[in-house]
């Protein structure tokens, strides 16, 4: 059976790596995995925040089916204390279903979707960062908080690869999720020699344009500050660094060709494109551009994955846990989980994809929710609007919003009925995203 590592970084855009055509940032280890395998140029998070788009990646389900809307932050007892809540009771994640069938499932690094204090969903190993800090982090070690001097990125390495070691010694096959802390803020508190790597940069390929009129606090803070650049661009090499480390190991412990190594992030990010620093809910009202629901994804196998291949074919992380489980040899999750995604094994292998030629990919973030095909997408925002209309052909900037011009009517109504009819599919009334107004910042109420 095929081994599994699944590299997951917070808030890194889709620009954010050399391999995916920025000739600024040092990601040489990304580089690395690229050459070895595939990478998705179109590879959408279902939605552009953290905590729920991780749910969605685990069960394949999307937030109107899962409950999980918005990031859950560490002030509101979600994550540990009397109140802590596990959102994924209930819930059936695909390493679940892998540890029953034989599978050891471990987790280093950023778990976000409460109660960091006790496994869950089939993890047996479970060292989790408790806190957003680059040093001096709380982490979760032993079922205990205890406090982490050294830099989180490095932590996390080091959990991981003695969860390599140990699963090694060992005859049945292991999943290891290896979520890192980066590139997510701060971005002023890393190492030094890190933030020197990039003391001559122009940092052309993160234009500070003019502020955004819907930008929120962070872009204040951020927009047009060269150390914000630098701190984030030096995130994403600390990070890229300890990927390096991992494919060593790997290839020293003998398992690379019997692992599949995946990297993705849990949602895209800008800095400073289109005015504002931030994702999904870096404006106000909540924005789908591509730099917010989109992420680099490379999947790595030698002798079984093409290496050094970019597919274009949209796919979105629903379509994560059916596609996992078709490859490692698993059955696919009981139909009564009513998923929507379906598995991108060919695109994976290099063979034809038959219906995903014409698939479209869906967003929501509460009341926020988007349709995206090839061509367009469109942005429907059923609390306040404004909606968005974005010929992606001949505007892929997105900077020119057709949605009211009269010429469009037709499109809109065609697709807006597109949606509804998808959305009406999956989601489970009682957690459906228009239940909020889209105005809160972190999970407004949990929808069970």
């Amino acid at each position: 059976m095929t081994n599994v590592v699944f590299i997951l970084t917070d808030d890194q855009g889709p620009w954010a790596a050399r391999c995916c055509g920025n000739p600024e940032i040092i990601t040489p280890n990304l580089d690395r995995l690229a050459a070895t395998g595939t990478r998705f140029e179109n590879f959408f998070v279902a939605t552009p925040v953290c905590s729920p788009s991780r749910a969605t990646f685990l069960t394949g389900r999307i937030p109107s089916q899962h409950g999980v809307h918005d990031y859950l932050g560490w002030n509101v007892g979600h994550a540990s204390g009397p109140h802590a809540i596990r959102f994924m009771d209930g819930e059936l994640g695909y390493t679940d279903l892998m540890a029953r069938q034989g599978y050891t499932c471990g987790l280093a690094g950023k778990w976000h979707l409460g109660d960091n204090l006790i496994p869950q969903c089939g993890f047996t190993d479970w060292f989790i960062t408790h806190n957003g800090a680059y040093h001096n982090s709380q982490v979760v070690r032993g079922g205990q908080i205890v406090r982490e001097p050294r830099y989180i990125s490095d932590v996390t390495t080091d959990e991981a690869l003695a969860l390599l070691d140990k699963y090694a010694a060992r005859a049945h096959p292991f999943y290891l999720g290896v979520h890192y802390t980066a590139p997510h803020s701060p971005w002023k508190d890393q190492p030094q020699d890190l933030l020197d790597l990039y003391k001559d940069c122009d940092f052309a390929s993160c234009p500070q344009e003019p502020m955004h009129p819907d930008a929120h606090d962070q872009t204040r803070e951020n927009l047009g500050q060269r150390a914000s650049l630098a701190g984030y661009f030096a995130a994403v090499t600390g990070m890229d660094r300890g990927v390096g480390r991992i494919l060593d190991r790997l290839e020293a412990l003998g398992l690379r060709e019997q692992t599949l190594v995946v990297f993705a992030s849990d949602n895209g990010f800008s800095c400073g494109h289109h005015g504002f620093w931030g994702k999904g809910n870096g404006t106000q009202p909540r924005n789908m551009y591509e730099n917010s629901v989109k992420v680099p994804a490379i999947f790595s196998q030698p002798g079984r994955i093409p290496a050094g291949r970019v597919e274009r074919a949209m796919v979105s992380a629903y379509d994560f846990m059916p596609t996992l489980l078709e490859y490692v040899g698993l059955a696919p999750a009981p139909a009564d989980r009513n998923l929507p995604g379906r598995s991108f094994l060919p695109a994976l292998e290099g063979r034809p994809l038959g219906e995903r030629e014409s698939v479209v990919v869906f967003d929501e973030y509460g009341p926020v929710r988007m349709i995206r095909t090839k061509e367009w997408k469109f942005v429907f925002r059923h609390s306040f609007g404004p909606h968005q209309l974005f010929d992606l052909v001949n505007d892929p900037g997105e900077r020119h919003n057709l949605a009211h011009e009269p010429g469009q009517r037709a499109r809109l109504s065609e697709l807006k009925a597109q949606m509804d009819a998808w959305f009406d599919r999956y989601v489970i009334p009682s957690r459906d995203g228009l239940r909020l107004d889209g105005t809160a910042r972190s999970q407004e109420r949990l929808i069970r």
